[in-house]
């Protein structure tokens, strides 16, 4: 039984998933590797509760609870009673390696540990720990309080009941879990990135502007977001960090990056998070920038 969650990170990702545990009735303890960004992510959770008490989607005694039932620190020792860890670090296959070489000795021997990867193999990364078949792929989808799948991952020795321990949970945090195997990218990412890069193509090769390819894409294919904002939405290093996975994995040139997102990544330029990516967010208004 899956009672005591701990997730790493408190960023986006992480934030949401501690969000999400909390609401369904988990002790939470969150970890990063300073106060600051704890305290960031907390502010972020409670603005998103506030948000959907406005909403009347839960009541405000629903988000004092949920506040009340995560536990915030620094450091993996803080992980030592979780019965499920999560991860949520960046998107960097040596980050998570360190990360999980350093967090498995904190752990009782019957912890499970989940990747929120959105790209890197599951079987690689559980080679890094001292319980491979009691790890698992658990990729949720941006923003996480609102978007409702789950994508779960077997590892090559990934334990059956592992992985029906895992799919449990996910219903119970009121989410739709899917089934992918341990390929690059998985199922959601191997169909909307290449898709996300071949918009920027069509902007690097002057077939549109941004705000053509968006106006495009939104009213001519019904999508509720263009790619390009989709892309600053998502991060552009992590599209980019996406696509160099299924480019390598892969070895397909239809995988190739886009030079302009190599560039735009390159420039700082990644998106919302930091002020401008194909969009400059500093007005009230998001303005193209080509």
């Amino acid at each position: 039984m899956i009672k005591n969650i701990g997730v790493i990170g408190a960023g986006q990702m992480g934030g949401g998933i501690a969000h999400i545990c909390a609401l369904a009735g988990h002790d939470v303890t969150l970890v990063d590797i300073a106060d600051e960004p704890l305290a960031k992510g907390l502010k972020a959770i409670e603005r998103n509760l506030e948000r959907q008490v406005s909403r009347e989607r839960i009541s405000a005694a629903d988000k004092d609870a949920a506040l009340a039932r995560i536990t915030t620190g620094v450091g993996l020792g803080k992980l030592k009673d979780a019965d499920l860890v999560i991860e949520a670090a960046t998107e960097n296959e040596e980050v998570k390696r360190q990360i999980l070489i350093e967090l498995c000795p904190h752990l009782g021997p019957d912890a499970i540990i989940a990747s929120n990867t959105s790209s890197i193999s599951i079987t690689r990364l559980a080679a890094a720990t001292d319980r491979p078949g009691r790890f698992m792929g658990m990729h949720f989808m941006n923003p996480v309080p609102v978007m409702k799948l789950v994508e779960l991952i077997r590892g090559i020795v990934t334990e059956p009941e592992v992985f029906d321990a895992v799919r449990e949970l996910t219903i119970s945090l009121g989410k739709t879990p899917t089934s992918a195997e341990d390929f690059p990218a998985f199922i959601v990412n191997r169909i909307l990135m290449p898709m996300l890069n071949e918009a920027i193509y069509t902007l690097y090769e002057g077939v549109g502007s941004v705000e053509a390819i968006d106006t495009g894409l939104k009213l001519g294919a019904n999508h509720p977001m263009g790619p390009l904002e989709l892309a600053d939405f998502i991060g552009l290093d992590t599209c980019l960090a996406i696509m160099q996975v299924l480019y390598e994995g892969l070895a397909d040139s239809k995988y190739r990056p886009c030079p302009l997102l190599v560039k735009y990544v390159e420039a700082g330029w990644l998106g919302r998070k930091t002020g401008r990516g194909f969009y400059d967010y500093s007005g009230d208004t998001p303005v193209p920038t080509r």
